[in-house]
């Protein structure tokens, strides 16, 4: 069968143009000009099936029009043809993609500081509102109010990210944020003070589904990880600016009003910054805006990459268009392979939650207190060492998610995560049973209660270049173009659900079991933790969104042919 299609578009520059799909389409070029695009695509399934069973080199002409050079193409794992176009991008040869990682970061920022500057306006807060200070649950709604919002805010930005796209997503998450820090800014009394908590949420949900998925789609794949962890490197950033924040606005008149208020600042720049970029290529392309969702790939990928890209968003986008419904969270569960998908991504954002890193954060301060540090300023201090800690690691993680992949990464970081919990129940232990010996005084802690903080270094270390950045950057990565959106709010709401839980919990628990009993069961969730990354994730570094989707499928159907309810699929290996 033969399909024949001519595509214009008025701002490609000249460059020949003949490659192979990945769907095993083959595409026969007859000129490219400024002004048009003329290409003719033969479908030619029976050919390459009946070469691959025949055992025939399909990166050699052969008279049948497949490829024109065995320099451009070579077979996949699977028997598959791809482009063989070098992927030597790193992670600052290309300012337009790292500019625009940055903007959509700023939303991981307001993420990261949000979560962080009310456990120090709080203080405040208490000393000016009575009714706060005396009343326990209020004060716990306050700080919980903006995880509830986030909960919201990121099962909506799915739906939103799919049907408005990621541009109008982001600009939509600043308007509610910026809404939200001038209403707590001004509030008269602490119920306007929890509404603006919960729209400051909202925003920071619907943040949270989306700058993942906008830097991912516009990332080349072998950088895709390090640029997806940016964004986890400004959220910790925004944990420790927070901190910042707190420390300089404790002599101001109206202090936490200035801790929740200068929030909007960032949400403002993020905003106007917003407006000059372009909507996400691949959410154009899939809308059917294909000469704007080319013209943003130019100003990422060279001649020879481009073609690539744009033959994998055409086979993406046909997939997509064949489907001829849009995609509900029920659809999620009918499909295995997207099951499958969304296990692994929803199981390792659970995770990242339960094997305590907000604990840590949430509750530095109250932890070091707890280790036998008397002194608030003492631990602010050591809270603020943490914090940075966390963003130096998350640094590192940029730097090797891209070189040692995500499954070492997380194996990794569990493993030292599993030992510094060791230490801190240690370490809890100790001081509870009285059993260190070198006690200075109750300002400076003691043997044990030093023991306790190492512990709590060592946790953040290695908790920050794996499980910090590989959750968001997995879940970026793995869902098929149709359900990016939806399976990305979901997870993400999975994660701000597991939050929500851990924190609620953390101080009752203690109480309940002690300190060191607590980190014991850190610890074995962490464990359980290690075997789910160990048999359920699988390593995506370097796949391209096809690749992933097709690995899927081979996990699903077995590799080789997957048929079943009239469908037939090619599957890729899985790497």
């Amino acid at each position: 069968m033969l399909i024949s299609r001519v595509i214009s578009h008025s701002q490609l520059p000249p460059f020949t143009y003949s490659s192979c799909l990945s769907s095993s389409e083959t595409i026969t070029s007859s000129f490219l000009t400024r002004n048009q695009v003329t290409y003719t695509r033969s479908l030619l399934m029976p050919s390459i099936l009946t070469a691959r069973s025949a055992g025939r080199n399909l990166n050699n002409p052969d008279g049948n029009g497949m490829c024109d050079s065995a320099e451009n193409f070579k077979l996949d794992g699977s028997g598959l043809l791809k482009a063989s176009s070098k992927r030597e991008m790193s992670f600052w040869s290309n300012k337009y993609v790292l500019g625009l990682t940055m903007t959509a970061g700023i939303g991981g920022l307001l993420f990261g500081y949000d979560t962080g500057v009310i456990s120090g306006a709080l203080l405040y807060i208490r000393d000016d509102f009575k009714a706060v200070n005396d009343n326990s649950v209020l004060q716990e709604t306050i700080v919980s109010m903006a995880v509830v919002g986030a909960i919201i805010g990121a099962a909506a930005g799915g739906w939103i990210n799919d049907v408005h796209g990621r541009k109008k997503a982001t600009l939509l998450a600043d308007i509610v944020f910026i809404i939200g820090s001038l209403v707590m800014c001004m509030a008269p009394d602490p119920y306007i003070l929890i509404l603006g908590r919960l729209f400051v949420g909202l925003g920071v949900g619907i943040a949270s589904v989306t700058a993942p998925v906008y830097i991912a789609e516009a990332a080349p794949s072998e950088i895709r990880g390090a640029l997806v962890a940016t964004n986890v490197l400004m959220i910790t950033g925004g944990q420790f600016l927070s901190y910042l924040v707190n420390l300089a606005f404790t002599e101001v008149p109206g202090t936490w009003r200035w801790m929740l208020g200068v929030a909007a600042i960032p949400a403002v720049v993020q905003f106007v910054l917003m407006m000059f970029l372009p909507e996400s290529p691949r959410w154009l392309y899939m809308k059917n805006k294909k000469s704007k969702a080319i013209t943003v790939l130019e100003k990422i990928y060279d001649l020879d990459r481009l073609q690539e890209e744009i033959d994998q968003l055409a086979a993406a986008s046909r997939q997509v268009s064949q489907s001829g419904k849009s995609v509900s969270y029920l659809d999620v569960f009918k499909s295995k392979e997207i099951r499958l998908a969304f296990f692994t991504g929803a199981g390792l954002q659970a995770f990242q939650q339960f094997t305590g890193i907000n604990t840590v954060m949430y509750y530095c301060p109250t932890i070091v207190q707890m280790a036998g540090f008397s002194s608030k300023k003492l631990a602010l201090l050591l809270s603020l060492i943490i914090a940075a800690m966390n963003a130096i690691g998350t640094v590192i993680g940029i730097l090797l998610i891209d070189r040692c992949g995500r499954r070492l990464l997380a194996l990794t970081s569990l493993s030292g995560v599993f030992a510094s919990l060791l230490i801190l129940a240690y370490a809890f232990y100790l001081q509870s049973s009285n059993l260190h010996a070198l006690t200075t005084s109750a300002t400076l802690g003691s043997g044990a209660g030093w023991f306790a903080v190492a512990g709590l270094a060592l946790y953040i270390a290695f908790f920050s270049p794996g499980m910090g950045p590989v959750p968001w950057t997995v879940n970026s990565e793995i869902y098929p173009e149709a359900y990016r959106g939806a399976c990305g709010g979901m997870s993400a709401t999975v994660n701000w659900v597991s939050n929500f839980i851990v924190t609620q919990m953390f101080l009752s628990v203690v109480e309940l079991v002690g300190t060191s009993t607590t980190f014991l069961i850190i610890s074995g969730i962490t464990v359980l933790a290690f075997v789910f990354v160990l048999f359920f994730v699988p390593e995506t570094k370097g796949l391209t969104f096809e690749q992933v989707e097709r690995m899927w499928k081979g996990r699903a159907w077995g590799n080789g042919l997957a048929s079943g309810s009239g469908r037939q699929n090619i599957i890729g290996n899985e790497t």
